[in-house]
């Protein structure tokens, strides 16, 4: 049992070795190394230790193999001394078999497989040769030719399994991209359904209230509520224009097709009023940026969204109070800074989630160490530059007289509004207040826009 224990650790300390660093750097190493020491052993056997040409030259072939896949070429022919001289075989065939698998050209394969053999089959020198001896020539020969063939097929097997194991790696990326192109497909052929789908459910249900609030505002005689009426029908119609256009952004295949279908013109600073005015609460604006001036609509209209959806839970959850809408410049190293420095802020009341009925912190389940200091900082820094755009959003407690509306809520508008902030660099905070209220900040560089 513990010899089985030691030997299992023994052999999981030996591939984490293998794995490691060291394990890589040998296996760079081996390639060059091993060849060389079977030519440097090679030529000790053959022609002993004693220092004479026959060992000098050999020694050289051997260190010739360090190169040999830079010089192919050139150290198979500096190799061939070594043969004819010193009776070698390791370092002339490793040269060979690298020459194959490097530089496989036919007529220079067979030119230095000639070479090999007219240097293997006769002797050094060459006066020894005896053109008489028939059966020894024709043995050596053989040897010859088979010494200079094996390299060349062995090398050039090793070729074709390389160029066949990139084809396979080939032909697996392209499947994989077919694959690809398959599922994008697929959720083409989604997004065109739930398109449908969206188009024949809320169309429908927008058009009847556009429809009843265009009664009452023909039936009524009161100001009021025909002034409710119609702001009513306007919402319905502008809401059914939006929706239109959305579905053909779900209906797109790509940004080309997107494009084709023309999209609405996106909301931005100059529709923040607007919003302001029809969202039926008591909002005070205070608007330190002249909409167009020195961002970007991208910028523009992720400030408009988070102002958008921090009035929609003020209706949700805390009706009846008092709001306060600030948008003001705001340097970027403040936004960087803000990044930075809030982080364990957000992660401390990242536990209070969405969904709670309590006030507005429903659908802000970030804490926040900022609060209103926000608009004394951006009075500061309207005489710089301004690189960014501070959104704050901040109200009361609710009014307990009032009655709560019973508006569906689904948890994820915060949640999308943070994933927006981040997309563009930029960060988002939600917290309680000391006063019973709830307060949104964002801020968002003009350079990600």
């Amino acid at each position: 049992m513990l010899a089985g224990t030691v030997a299992a650790r023994g052999e999981a300390k030996g591939r984490a070795l293998a794995r490691g660093a060291l394990g890589r750097r040998l296996r760079a190493l081996a390639p060059v190394v091993v060849p060389v020491l079977l030519a440097i052993a090679d030529a000790m056997l053959v022609n002993g230790l004693e220092l004479d040409l026959e060992v000098g030259v050999s020694m050289l072939a051997a260190a010739a193999l360090v190169l040999r896949r830079r010089f192919p070429l050139l150290v198979y022919l500096f190799t061939l001394p070594g043969l004819y001289i010193g009776y070698i075989w390791f370092a002339p065939m490793i040269g060979l078999y690298t020459l194959a698998v490097r530089r496989p050209g036919r007529a220079r394969l067979g030119l230095c497989a000639v070479l090999l053999i007219t240097a293997h089959f006769f002797p050094y020198p060459i006066s020894d040769f005896e053109l008489t001896l028939y059966r020894e020539n024709t043995q050596v020969l053989i040897d010859a030719c088979v010494t200079s063939a094996a390299p060349i097929a062995l090398g050039l097997l090793v070729r074709t399994r390389r160029e066949l194991a990139s084809r396979v790696e080939d032909l697996t990326r392209s499947r994989r991209r077919e694959h690809r192109l398959l599922a994008d497909r697929v959720k083409t052929t989604e997004r065109a359904r739930l398109a449908r789908e969206m188009h024949d459910v809320v169309a429908h249900q927008v058009s009847l209230i556009s429809l009843q609030a265009g009664a009452v505002q023909v039936s009524t005689e009161d100001a009021a509520a025909r002034a409710g009426a119609t702001s009513i029908r306007e919402l319905s119609v502008r809401t059914l224009e939006e929706l239109r256009h959305m579905v053909g952004v779900l209906r797109a295949d790509g940004g080309e097709a997107a494009e084709a279908h023309g999209l609405a013109p996106q909301p931005d600073l100059e529709e923040l009023p607007r919003l302001i005015e029809m969202c039926a609460l008591d909002v005070t604006y205070e608007g330190g940026v002249v909409a167009g001036a020195s961002g970007t609509k991208t910028v523009e209209r992720a400030a408009f969204r988070t102002v958008q959806e921090a009035l929609t839970n003020v209706r949700k959850h805390a009706p009846g109070a008092r709001v306060r809408v600030r948008v003001d410049p705001v340097d970027t190293v403040d936004v960087v800074d803000a990044v930075r420095g809030e982080g364990s802020g957000r992660a401390g009341s990242s536990g209070r989630g969405e969904g709670s009925g309590r006030g507005q912190g429903s659908g802000r389940g970030e804490g926040s160490s900022r609060g209103q200091g926000a608009g004394g900082a951006g009075q500061a820094e309207e005489s710089r530059a301004a690189h960014g755009l501070r959104v704050e959003i901040r109200n009361g407690p609710p009014d307990a007289t009032a009655t709560v509306p019973a508006l569906p809520g689904g948890g994820h508008g915060l949640v999308g509004l943070r994933e927006r902030a981040q997309s563009l660099g930029g960060t988002l905070e939600a917290r309680h207040t000391s006063d019973g209220g709830f307060v949104v900040r964002a801020e968002f560089p003009y350079g990600a826009g």
